[in-house]
């Protein structure tokens, strides 16, 4: 009934070549995967650490050199062909050799790397998932706040209307047609702030869900969650399990490999060259010979990079307690976050809205009967619209709650 209500009210505000088909939160959810630009960027970052681990399992590539020898400052090089130039020419190739496992250890971070990409993309999708929900409960909100409001001003709007023939007859005093019609004003100021939190909340969602051509049409279809919050919050999270945290093992995986790599550059690398050379000087000769050269560690043997691995290895071990730590009490505070919430939901669903409403029609009553003063009439309206208001932000509140338990809870990956 209130699917039908809201889609109703809203489709009816819009012109026909305008209006848009009322959006469930399934239907948000599928536009969010193929047009969020955060899980773009995620997957980006995916891409790029795939081809980091490309390039770490590279071997260095060979250089060759083709050198002119023997070259007088007098005489040139000599006239005529090449074979008669009066020059050496030499070719050389000379190949890198690593030593110590380098390769094999930045293969090892840089898959690291890539398995933490690929978790940081499944919890982009975990929190940008939260963040969809919460954007669109809050449409969901503001269109009932629009509706309470449209209805309150438009209530208003008759009794001030009331009023004034009320008092060409005499039965009110001025006083009471402007009490009247003050409140009229402010329910009319409320509609029209209802109005435009509506166009920013649409606004957000549109971004999420790549419809900003269409924000203003968007309408939030689906009802609100049922109250179900307490086997939901008995539930136990498996933490070990949750994205980021993985994907912070995984880059402390990459800082140890990256600290052995940094101990393993005091392995010298042996460079071997292979060189031919043709000699012209006096008789044409050929001739071959080999080559091996190492680094001297006389200035240094990377202790500063060294150092800085360990730092780096040791700001991981801390990052990933810290994660640890701040998982913990986001889980327990989502835990009670969804049980206030619930609690607060069902006072006002099981008696405080009830009520409400009956001291409201009594009180209309009572008012159209002469039984009861104006002043205690816009009480009680004030006070119905205070509680229904209340409700819809219970609801919303519940509904975001709910949200946050689920992204601490499930960990699916997208599909």
């Amino acid at each position: 009934m209130h699917r039908l209500l809201f889609s109703f009210l809203f489709v009816s505000l819009l012109s026909p070549a305008m209006a848009a088909p009322p959006l469930g939160l399934r239907e948000a959810e599928a536009l969010w995967r193929q047009h969020s630009r955060e899980l773009q960027q995620a997957n980006a970052n995916v891409a790029g650490a795939a081809a980091d681990l490309k390039t770490a399992g590279q071997r260095p590539n060979p250089e060759v050199s083709l050198n002119a020898l023997s070259i007088s400052p007098w005489s040139g090089y000599g006239a005529g062909g090449y074979k008669d130039k009066k020059m050496d020419s030499q070719l050389r190739i000379d190949q890198l050799i690593e030593r110590g496992g380098k390769r094999d250890l930045r293969l090892r971070g840089a898959t690291a790397r890539l398995e933490a990409a690929s978790l940081d993309l499944d919890d982009t999708a975990r929190q940008q998932l939260g963040i969809l929900r919460h954007t669109y409960y809050n449409l969901r909100l503001a269109q009932e706040k629009l509706a309470l409001a449209q209805d309150t001003a438009k209530l208003y709007g008759q009794s001030a209307d009331a009023g004034k023939r009320r008092l060409k007859a005499g039965d009110i005093a001025p006083v009471d047609l402007s009490r009247l019609q003050i409140d009229q004003a402010r329910a009319d100021s409320d509609a029209r702030q209802a109005e435009a939190d509506l166009h920013q909340a649409q606004q957000a969602l549109a971004y999420l869900i790549g419809r900003q051509a269409e924000a203003e049409t968007l309408i939030a279809a689906d009802d609100w969650p049922t109250l179900e919050a307490q086997a939901l919050a008995e539930t136990e999270v498996a933490l070990e399990q949750r994205p980021d945290l993985v994907a912070a093992n995984r880059r402390l995986q990459a800082a140890e490999a990256d600290r052995d790599l940094a101990r393993a550059r005091k392995k010298r690398d042996i460079t071997v060259g292979l060189q031919l050379e043709h000699n012209l000087q006096n008789a044409p000769t050929n001739s071959f010979g080999l080559g091996v050269s190492v680094p001297l560690f006389i200035w240094h043997e990377y202790e500063g990079e060294i150092a800085r691995a360990e730092a780096d290895l040791d700001l991981a071990r801390l990052q990933l307690a810290q994660q640890q730590a701040q998982a913990v009490g986001q889980v327990a505070q989502a835990r009670q976050t969804l049980l206030a919430a619930r609690d607060r939901l069902s006072r006002f669903e099981n008696g405080l809205r009830a009520d409400a409403e009956r001291v409201a029609k009594a009180a209309e009553f009572a008012y159209a009967k002469g039984a009861m003063g104006l002043i205690d009439l816009l009480d009680a309206r004030r006070t119905l619209r205070q509680i229904q208001i209340e409700t819809a932000s219970a609801r919303a509140d519940y509904a975001k709650a709910l949200a946050d338990w689920q992204t601490q809870a499930e960990f699916r990956k997208l599909p």
